[in-house]
């Protein structure tokens, strides 16, 4: 048995009780093996869309966390593709995200409360190449010359791919990837946001680039 996450993005017609039923049909599927189980259901509602899928700006989200065998998948995934309403879905397996659109975040420490942040420019700038990162700080830039300084906050421990807020600090206004030069975050890190803004783009939570036309 594996833990699987599994998103809808439904015809913005349908109302909770149609989307409900449809539910109760697909899960069936996932949960006829014994032990298999549906964890945890959450209805988002009509959301806006990024960009347009088969010519709606809306969509109603589900996100479900469901254990099944990996066996399950296939048979499970074509009758998801024959159903007309079901505008997309993605199916990954859960990492511990939760099924609201949010990270997980270390809890700041009361010593970090307050920062250097009265340092000198110059030695900032001496610094910047030493500096070691926790590898999950998201990027702010200020100054002259290309100078980065970050945006104080808690560590994120799990970068959720359906958190758009945060996803969005990683993400230039022509909607490329900001590079792990930039950032200066670690290399697992940076291949994790890789992954969440492929995922995010597909399911229209970020658009592909800033000017959407589809």
């Amino acid at each position: 048995m594996r833990n699987y996450e599994i998103v809808y993005i439904f015809h913005p017609a349908l109302d909770e009780e149609t989307v409900t039923g449809k539910l109760e049909r697909f899960h069936g599927i996932l949960t006829a093996a014994e032990g298999a189980e549906v964890v945890e259901v959450d209805h988002w509602g009509v959301r806006a869309l990024a960009y347009e899928i088969k010519d709606q700006g809306q969509g109603y989200y589900v996100v479900a966390h469901v254990t099944t065998e990996a066996s399950a998948l296939p048979e499970f995934e074509r009758i998801l593709k024959l159903d007309e309403d079901l505008m997309r879905h993605l199916v990954v397996i859960n990492e511990g995200e939760p099924t609201t659109g949010m990270s997980i975040f270390a809890d700041e420490p009361e010593s970090a409360a307050s920062s250097d942040d009265d340092d000198d420019d110059d030695e900032e700038d001496e610094d910047e190449d030493e500096f070691e990162d926790d590898g999950t700080s998201p990027p702010e830039f200020s100054g002259g010359r290309g100078r980065r300084r970050r945006v104080e906050g808690p560590r994120i421990e799990l970068l959720n791919y359906k958190d758009v807020g945060t996803l969005s600090r990683f993400v230039t206004e022509q909607g490329k990837i900001l590079p792990k030069r930039t950032t200066k975050v670690t290399a697992r890190f940076q291949r994790g946001l890789g992954t969440a803004v492929k995922r995010a783009r597909f399911l229209a939570l970020l658009p592909y680039v800033q000017d959407h036309d589809r």
